[in-house]
């Protein structure tokens, strides 16, 4: 699973501006991406406030970078001091869409998965729609239809077709996965208080 994170909105999301990093305008940011290293190939970028935004806040150039302990830090034309970098915590760093990365070997953005419908072929059931993707864990945060929350693991052992222009993911998953991911029931929670009593 590869990214840089797009909302349906034309744009991909490289990183999110955190704090001042340093005195003279740089700008400590979460990476968004899993091309980092393409920073030194982008000098125009877009800030939005959030992720569908249709229209970003400022267009920058970006004058250098440097990562930074498993972040990112950006240096942008016009951004000079604390202040100026302070005014920028929180906004989004993007490019537009059509300027993403060209994935190979069947990755897929994780913009892309958000709002597929996840089946498995084993139950033959639906599972739910992608509300989310967590990147580290490389799950799937799938809302069932019954409003839950169902963590699918997204591996290529599992995955038999992506539609992603049809929002539709085909996997065959073990049985009882959904199960271990899932909610706990009442009894799994009288019996984890009780538990907790007794230690």
């Amino acid at each position: 699973m590869n990214a840089d994170r797009q909302a349906d909105a034309p744009w991909a999301i490289l990183a999110r501006l955190v704090r001042p990093q340093g005195r003279v305008g740089e700008v400590l940011a979460d990476i968004l991406t899993d091309f980092p290293e393409r920073f030194a190939a982008r000098k125009r970028l877009f800030l939005l406030s959030s992720e569908d935004s249709p229209e970003p806040v400022r267009e920058v150039t970006l004058e250098r970078h440097w990562l930074h302990k498993g972040s990112v830090a950006l240096k942008f034309a016009g951004v000079d001091s604390i202040s100026d970098a302070e005014a920028l915590r929180g906004l989004l760093v993007a490019v537009p869409a059509a300027e993403r990365a060209e994935l190979t070997d069947g990755s897929v953005y994780i913009g892309d998965l958000i709002g597929c419908e996840v089946f498995d072929l084993n139950a033959a059931r639906s599972v739910g729609v992608v509300a989310d993707v967590d990147r580290e864990a490389g799950l799937l945060e799938v809302k069932t239809p019954n409003g839950e929350e169902a963590l699918v693991p997204f591996a290529k052992a599992y995955l038999v077709r992506m539609d992603i222009a049809g929002k539709h993911i085909e996997m065959r998953l073990p049985e009882g996965l959904l199960d271990i991911n899932g909610p706990m029931t009442d009894e799994e929670r009288r019996e984890m208080g009780e538990r907790r009593e007794n230690e």
